[in-house]
């Protein structure tokens, strides 16, 4: 498995289509997932399909669990390129990594509040928030909102707020172990196998404990055993580490879930196993070779950011209308494509604009 891995190396350095791939696939799904959560449309359309309905509304939110472990990747591989991680440039990092996410982020905030507002002009409805006090979008600007007790103002942000938070887990832990190691006087080696040791048991205690308490479920230790597997992922494909010890944990995870059942975490495993297959076929850099997988890989941050706004206003302009089920099918589908032109235009003019000023990196 280490020739494998070595032979990736070269590859795991770019941007991976598969990886992109995946990404596309768990968007579509999170926005589909939203449309038949949040209503009024996907009330009518149940009575066509409600098994469909039910799939998407109950199932369909776990894609998340593909960008845990693809964000847990990335990040491992952002980590192994930073030479130092004094609190200078982890400070820097964190800067970089908020301009990077958090100015579209904020961008998102302003729409959704006009989404919010013109949508309450059409219907009462669970899915319309309140107008923000300024207290509130203080604290979603700094992903605080649900740790606060606030009202979110759009679907979906909460797994930002969790992103954000696991980078800075990460870069808080690394930063603070390889501190220790130098006044230790470790080797360079020594210091990144404590470093991932530490990881380790941290999401071995994520896996058994802080996962199975709804309690956390807004701070980054509950995500972090999802994450991990990412991270765990990116070092044996880059073959610092053996592959049986990726076994290992897929059996940690498989306990874990043997003690309380979560079939997120079942995702989770199945998304690092897929991977894994993808690499040693040699598919991570280059399949699929399709123009528009690849597009909606790239645009997929945006779509996450922009679908709940227009799904909304979508949502409440139809709803004035008395629709058969079909029609509202129709109406979804409308909302649907509304929101990949809407992410299509906030990529070019937003997302791409902000992910240029904070890629600079530290090393």
């Amino acid at each position: 498995m280490k020739a494998i891995a070595s032979s990736l190396l070269p590859a795991l350095s770019g941007r991976l289509r598969f990886l992109d791939g995946l990404r596309a696939i768990a968007a579509q799904l999170i926005v589909w997932h939203h449309l038949a959560f949040y209503g009024p449309l996907s009330d009518v359309a149940r009575r066509l399909t409600p098994f469909l309905v039910d799939v998407l509304h109950h199932h369909a939110r776990m894609a998340v669990q593909v960008f845990l472990v693809i964000g847990g990747f990335v990040t491992a591989q952002h980590l192994d390129g930073l030479r130092r991680l004094d609190l200078r440039c982890f400070l820097r990092e964190v800067g970089h990594r908020y301009r990077r996410t958090g100015g579209p982020y904020l961008m998102t905030l302003a729409l959704a509040v006009a989404a919010n507002a013109l949508a309450s002009q059409w219907m009462d409805h669970r899915s319309i928030s309140a107008a923000p006090t300024i207290g509130q979008l203080i604290a979603h600007a700094f992903y605080l909102h649900d740790i606060l007790g606030y009202q979110a103002l759009s679907a979906g942000i909460w797994y930002l707020a969790v992103d954000f938070q696991l980078f800075i887990l990460v870069l808080a832990m690394a930063g603070v172990l390889r501190a220790l190691a130098a006044r230790l006087t470790m080797s360079a080696e020594a210091a990144t196998a404590l470093t991932r040791l530490v990881f380790a048991g941290l999401a071995a205690a994520s896996l058994l404990w802080f996962n199975r308490d709804n309690a956390y479920d807004h701070w980054a230790v509950y995500f972090f055993g999802s994450y991990f597997l990412g991270m765990l992922l990116r070092w044996v494909l880059g073959g610092a580490l053996a592959l049986w010890m990726l076994w290992a944990y897929f059996a940690m995870v498989v306990a874990a879930i043997s003690i309380d059942w979560r079939p997120r975490l079942l995702v989770a495993a199945l998304t690092a196993v897929i991977i894994l297959l993808a690499a040693r076929r040699r598919l991570l850099a280059n399949w699929p070779n399709n123009a528009l997988v690849a597009y909606l890989g790239r645009i997929s941050f945006s779509l996450f950011l922009v679908h709940f706004p227009v799904c909304l206003v979508i949502n409440a302009w139809f709803s004035r209308l008395p629709l058969t089920p079909w029609q509202s099918w129709a109406a979804m589908f409308l909302a649907y494509g509304a929101s990949l032109v809407a992410a299509m235009v906030f990529h070019r003019f937003v997302e791409a604009p902000f992910q240029r000023m904070g890629s600079k990196r530290i090393s």
